[in-house]
């Protein structure tokens, strides 16, 4: 896949695992319009590879994501390049929930407002246990209303409100406890740990993991009625896809299944 080495760092290992890693350590990985063009055109691509099996989200230098660029956002105040600039942020948001793989963020220091957004639109999040998340746009006179709707899905609601109505960190131990990652270790473990994740993933059938995430958000927004109809529906198109047969005739048979993908 193509990168911006200016902005944005891509690899990819033999198992189909890609890691994107922002690229902007010096302005501590803030989303400029160039970023998070960047991104888009990677998720674009991945979206489309059936190859790809796990994306890792990860950041360069000390912070994870300071959310948007602050400066260029004060460079053109007028409220269209605004509208347009949230929109293009919670596209790349969503993108990251559709794509059919799961998504692991790497987070390896502070993520604050969009960066805590970012972290919290991931599918998993594995955190170094100094790394330390916050939206702290009201403490600019600014609230975090894009963040606010991947918070709000992901801890408790008085939780989540109390992050944007004060704007005060919590540290990652603390992001364990409400929800936002999965998996706190010493930053010297973090590699291991993302690993031992990304491995647990790749063993799993591809089209199984497909069909499980699209389904888990599509139900988190219906009424529980309609969510059990959508999920019963899933698993039994789960249930005829051959990864299924052959897993369901292997554990019959007292066997590890034989899955090609």
């Amino acid at each position: 896949m193509n990168s911006n080495e200016a902005n944005l760092l891509s690899s990819r290992d033999a198992r189909g695992v890609v890691t994107l890693t922002l690229n902007r350590a010096s302005q501590f990985n803030a989303l400029s319009e160039a970023l998070m063009t960047d991104l888009q055109r990677e998720l674009a691509a991945i979206a489309l590879d059936e190859s790809v099996r796990v994306l890792v989200l990860a950041a360069a230098g000390k912070a994870f994501c300071a959310g948007h660029d602050l400066k260029e956002m004060r460079a053109t105040p007028s409220l269209g390049y605004y509208q347009k600039l949230f929109q293009q942020c919670g596209k790349l948001m969503l993108s990251l929930q559709q794509l059919p793989v799961p998504v692991i963020a790497r987070v390896q220091g502070t993520a604050t407002a969009a960066g805590c957004q970012l972290v919290a639109s991931c599918d998993l999040a594995v955190a170094a246990s100094n790394a330390r998340f916050a939206v702290s746009g009201v403490n600019l006179g600014l609230f975090c209303s894009t963040p606010a709707v991947a918070l709000s899905r992901n801890l408790g609601r008085k939780a989540a409100f109390e992050m944007l109505v004060t704007g005060e960190f919590i540290n990652a131990e603390q992001a364990l406890h409400e929800g936002l990652i999965n998996r706190v270790v010493p930053a010297d473990a973090l590699d291991t740990e993302v690993e031992r994740l990304v491995a647990s993933i790749v063993a799993k059938p591809r089209a199984a993991v497909a069909l499980g995430k699209a389904l888990f958000y599509r139900q988190l927004e219906t009424g529980i009625a309609a969510a059990y109809t959508d999920a019963a529906q899933t698993m039994a198109c789960n249930m005829m896809d051959e990864s299924a047969l052959e897993g369901v005739q292997a554990f019959i048979e007292k066997r590890a299944p034989n899955w090609h993908a």
